[in-house]
């Protein structure tokens, strides 16, 4: 047990038949829910204004990754009792509107089998109340506390065919009877009720649109009548027990209510938009949130488009129902967002943003203490026990939960994951899973097998969170001649090729084929329009300038005019004492050669074993007239990107670039490297982004995680050092030429992904084998490269073993990374580190 945490357990159940014959005749059914939960009652400082300002002012923008929640808050689980216990008809349990509703095939669970009899005894089911005793005290036993729902959906059949369900104040007299007796005989134990779960879908489904149980249809005002009395229902249970058991028993009482989020249409905050925005919010949590704990009446806007239909509370009714909860207890489910998308968005956009409805709840009903009874999503059918996906979504939401305390200043005091089992999800049967443990229904025995979003849970709960690596804040000095640096592609400034800015909106340029402008040739006074580009150069303090040649102007026999202009350039350079880091070849994807002289690309590119021969006298050239202003040279930038660019033979490809590198490699080497001072080094680029497991409770993720860097970077690192050529068909003569060819190693590394086994029969499978994702949790940028600083340093240990659009990013970005790099550095010797602007 964590010191200062208590742990609850939320398992909505069936409370079947266990009350007085004066209303258990219509009583076959009614629901608790107990929660799994650990409580935070921590305070914060209220946020002032309307929640309108949500969308006019964004929720400050965080990169928090990491972080633990205050000690004390609650973690839980939840489920409910007809989509899990199932026996519909056993031990003489009374039939509900979902037995009627879903024709008795609910075969989900026989965890118990409810006492009861037919619905006509005088004194309340023994068995029922044994059964929920043992539970609430099995519970209690093991430090858990139970957080009890009394009603979540699943009327009894008979109170529908009497009273006609929640379209009848009677029922909410029912009610009230049922609440008094579970606040008498199990309130001794339970410190925390929620009267009813999510009245807004029981409303809008079973009594509007017809999509839950009792399947009720055709008239408008119904949705509206059934919520007025499930209101009242709430308020009156509340009421007896503030009244009758508050004082002996020191419970707390709510009302779970359930939620989505919109935001304005493309971005556009305009008056119309965010006036939308806030009626979306109040026709789905604000109907019911309102009169509770707001004015006691229903919003105005919900007022205004439905009058006629909804009915009023008086003035004494609204004092009545006025501030009925002693804690605000929230859902935020796939169901209430799907209904909220196609009912309740006014032509705005719904997202999953939790904590923007957590900040919305804050600053709309004066920072109440607040506890997630329900979080969490689906999976489909066919997902077993490696439900990956589900993972990350729940990352999610618990991230936007630590923000939401940690930077807004919500009190969370609890979170619920939603759910324990897998069961009969309502409405869509067994076609959705949304369990933390997996059920074959076809086995009789139904087992229980843990999925690992479950050992994620539990890791998270033991953690109190998302604690950071331990690794101890570095603060010291990289080594002297540690260089820092900025890179770019092919320096030229006398493009002839036509471009449009950001066409697709991503910011790029994009070529407008089949267009080349007319240009003057390249010559030495182009460079006085780039005075200001290596000026601003110089102001960052950066030692090294790392830049490409253009193969196409250079090839072949050499241009003396572009020879001219590049030798300008590098002398420049060493005017201003900034060190060129050249390379040779940087592959072009916005050109239709991808760089390569015409001729070559026509004749198959690097597909053609003369790509070799033509790129080794083009590397001659360049060391012989530009060596002498040049002690640093990059071969082939990103050879394992390029790869990609051909639709066939890659590994021929591959194979040709690496002999092609390691030919370069030695021609510097036999004729250049002494004769030009004889500290030159030269190298290939390798784009070396991190992957970790998607799911590190898998070991084929972990196998995929090793694959996909052995393809990506290995395949061209190990031919090099000296280890055996992965599958490329070399030659003994050529892994002798191989082995060696390269003086230290270039990574490109830009962010870190995560990795998973191929699995898909479609789309057809990458050579690596392996399939990618990020984690949703990962702060971006606008193209979605994460942000993820520990992956260089995990890169560089591994070697070692074998554009931006948000400056603020940028930043962080930079510092973070240099951070890990200067980690890094006390087990690797780190040459350079290069930042691409």
């Amino acid at each position: 047990m964590r010191v200062g945490c208590r742990l609850l357990f939320l398992i909505t159940l069936l409370y079947w038949d266990l009350c007085s014959r004066r209303w258990l005749t219509m009583f076959g059914v009614w629901s608790v829910c107990i929660s799994l939960v650990l409580i935070l009652w921590g305070t914060s400082e209220k946020v002032q204004g309307k929640a309108s300002k949500l969308w006019l002012q964004p929720l400050n923008e965080t990169f928090l990754q990491t972080g633990v929640f205050p000690s004390g808050i609650l973690w839980g689980v939840g489920t409910a009792a007809f989509p899990t216990e199932g026996s519909w008809d056993a031990d003489g349990k009374g039939e509900s509107v979902w037995d009627r509703f879903t024709r008795h095939t609910d075969p989900s669970s026989n965890s118990y089998i409810r006492g009861g009899g037919s619905g006509v005894s005088s004194v309340s089911s023994p068995a029922g109340v044994q059964h929920y005793r043992r539970l609430i005290g099995k519970l209690k036993e093991l430090q858990v506390e139970p957080v009890v729902t009394l009603f979540h959906w699943d009327l009894p059949q008979v109170l529908q065919e009497r009273f006609g369900g929640w379209l009848n104040r009677s029922t909410a007299d029912v009610f009230a009877d049922y609440a008094a007796f579970c606040f008498r005989t199990f309130g001794a134990e339970v410190r925390y009720w929620i009267t009813m779960h999510n009245p807004f879908l029981l409303a809008v489904q079973g009594y509007g649109t017809g999509a839950h149980a009792p399947g009720v249809t055709g008239d408008p005002a119904d949705p509206f009548i059934a919520a007025h009395n499930l209101l009242r229902a709430h308020a009156k249970a509340w009421h007896l027990y503030d009244k009758h058991f508050r004082r002996h028993q020191r419970g707390n009482v709510s009302i779970t209510l359930g939620s989505h989020w919109v935001e304005p249409l493309h971005g556009q905050a305009m008056p119309t938009n965010l006036e939308l925005c806030q009626k979306a919010m109040e026709a789905v949590i604000g109907w019911f949130a309102e009169p509770i704990y707001g004015s006691g009446d229903y919003p105005e806007s919900l007022k205004a488009s439905h009058r006629g239909v909804i009915p009023e509370f008086s003035a004494q009714e609204r004092l009545w129902i006025k501030g009925t909860a002693d804690f605000f207890s929230l859902a935020f489910g796939p169901e209430t967002l799907r209904v909220g998308q196609g009912l309740a968005r006014f032509g705005q956009t719904v997202k999953l943003d939790l904590r923007s409805v957590l900040v919305w709840v804050q600053q709309t009903y004066s920072d109440p203490q607040l506890l997630l009874a329900e979080s969490g999503w689906f999976t489909d059918a066919s997902v077993g026990v490696q439900d990956t996906k589900a993972i990350y979504l729940m990352k999610r939401f618990i991230m936007q939960v630590m923000q939401a305390v940690s930077v807004d200043g919500v009190c969370v005091f609890g979170y619920t994951a939603w759910t324990l089992l897998d069961g009969f999800e309502w409405n869509h049967g067994y076609s959705i899973r949304r369990g933390l443990f997996y059920i074959d229904f076809s086995e009789p025995e139904r087992r229980r097998l843990p999925k690992t979003s479950a050992h994620f849970y539990r890791r998270l709960v033991r953690d109190n969170g998302f604690p950071a690596e331990n690794t101890p804040h570095i603060e010291g000095r990289l080594p002297c001649d540690f260089q820092f640096g900025v890179s770019e592609s092919v320096l030229q400034f006398t493009d002839p090729q036509l471009y449009r800015w950001n066409l697709s909106g991503d910011g790029a340029l994009s070529p407008v084929m089949g267009i080349l402008l007319h240009t003057r040739p390249v010559q030495c006074t182009d460079f006085l329009f780039i005075q200001r580009h290596l000026f601003l150069l110089g102001v960052t303090g950066s030692a090294h300038y790392r830049f490409a040649l253009d193969w196409t102007q250079l090839s072949p026999g050499g241009d003396p005019e572009k020879v001219r202009f590049y030798r300008c350039v590098l002398m420049e350079l060493q005017h201003r004492g900034i060190q060129p880091v050249v390379t040779l070849y940087h592959p072009s994807y916005h050109s239709p050669s991808l760089g390569l002289p015409e001729a070559l690309h026509a004749n198959g590119g690097w597909r053609n074993a003369s790509a070799v021969e033509a790129f080794v006298s083009y590397a001659a050239f360049c060391f012989h007239k530009f060596g002498d202003f040049v002690s640093t040279w990059i071969t082939i930038n990103e050879p394992n990107r390029l790869t990609e660019a051909y639709t066939e033979d890659r590994k021929t490809v591959a194979r040709n670039m690496l002999l092609a590198h390691a030919k370069a490699w030695r021609i510097y080497d036999e004729r250049f490297r002494q004769k030009q001072g004889g500290g030159g080094a030269v190298s290939l680029a390798i784009h070396a982004d991190w992957v970790e497991p998607a799911n590190p409770f898998l070991e084929s993720h972990k196998s995929a995680q090793q694959q996909f860097l052995a393809f990506e970077v290995g395949r061209f690192l190990d031919p090099l050092i000296g280890n055996e050529g992965r599958g490329n068909g070399f030659s003994n003569a050529e892994r002798a030429e191989l082995k060696g060819a390269l003086d230290f190693i270039a990574l490109n590394h830009f962010t870190t992904r995560l990795v998973a086994p191929w699995e898909n029969a479609k789309p057809q499978k990458p050579e690596h084998g392996c399939a990618l994702m990020t984690d949703v949790t990962w702060p971006a940028s606008h193209l979605r490269q994460a942000l993820v600083p520990w992956g260089l340093r995990r890169m560089l240990g591994w070697v070692d073993d074998q554009a931006f659009h948000d400056d603020q990013l940028r930043q962080s970005y930079i510092r973070s990374y240099l951070q890990e790099a200067l980690k890094g550095e006390r087990s690797l010797n780190v040459f350079l580190y290069i930042l691409y602007f």
